[in-house]
């Protein structure tokens, strides 16, 4: 009995833990996102390209932000299993978006710390860092970069 316990019950009670502590840093995360944002409000970070005609710009600079996460191994079986029948896989859902959202606030933050007030012309790129491997074994992640046109207006 004590055998089968150690062989499947402390696996599956560190998988469970692991579970859990992954879900709680995910949501920590997602309110630290939030608080960063409302601290942001009123700053344009906006992707059109023409000014309105009353800016009129200062200086401006490349700024960009950018974040790569790693992909849950949890997520990541439940992904595989609706890979077998198709559609939308809504476990990276939540993972992209905590990507794209972090990716945003670096570029916007580094922005404000130079002393701009506005970004336009922003842009979003993704890229798959690595594969996970067929066996299993191996990292699987993205990075996702956000870039744009920093402004000083005057």
């Amino acid at each position: 009995m004590i055998e089968i316990l150690l062989n499947f019950g402390l696996p599956i009670l560190i998988m469970l833990i692991a579970f859990f502590v992954g879900s709680r840093i995910e949501k920590r995360h997602f309110e630290d996102i939030q608080n960063r944002e409302e601290a942001l409000h009123g700053f344009p970070a906006v992707s059109f390209e023409k000014l309105p005609a009353d800016w009129k710009v200062g200086s401006v600079d490349l700024v960009s932000g950018s974040v790569v996460i790693s992909l849950d191994y949890f997520k990541r079986i439940i992904a595989g299993l609706r890979g077998l029948i198709g559609g939308r896989i809504k476990t990276y859902e939540p993972l992209l978006e905590r990507a794209r959202r972090e990716a945003l606030l670096r570029m916007t933050e580094s922005a404000k710390s130079q002393g701009f007030d506005a970004v336009v012309n922003v842009r979003l790129e993704t890229s798959r860092l690595a594969n996970s491997a067929r066996n299993g074994k191996g990292t699987a992640g993205i990075e996702i970069l956000a870039f744009g046109t920093a402004l000083s207006l005057s």
